[in-house]
């Protein structure tokens, strides 16, 4: 049960789902990048990629000195779905109930 509210506690800030959401159509990329991509320290960064490749959702490749970071078939698939989840929750803030014009909410003839 704690390993399910950790993994649900990360999708629930800005920085990880930015990670995760960055490394989406990419091959990999290094860890300094997906920091600046995401505004976030790299020390941040770091501890995010671990926690998300202890998940299963990233994986390091490491090519001589280099080590690259790319999502997993599972990290790929939770990628896209996050991504759809942005839109929604995007859509629904601009879909604010609109007012009409020369009327107040709570505000109606005075009865008496």
């Amino acid at each position: 049960m704690e390993e399910k509210r950790k993994i649900l506690d990360l999708f629930l800030h800005d920085k990880p789902t930015g990670i995760v959401l960055s490394l989406k159509d990419s091959t990999g990329k290094y860890a300094s990048v997906l920091s600046k991509e995401t505004d976030c320290t790299y020390t941040h960064t770091l501890k995010i990629l671990t926690q998300l490749q202890e998940s299963g959702i990233v994986e390091f490749e490491k090519k001589g000195r280099i080590k690259f970071v790319r999502l997993t078939t599972t990290g790929v698939d939770i990628a896209h779905e996050l991504e759809g989840l942005v839109r929604q929750l995007e859509k629904l803030s601009e879909e604010k109930p609109k007012k009409e014009p020369g009327k107040r909410p709570g505000r109606g003839k005075k009865k008496g």
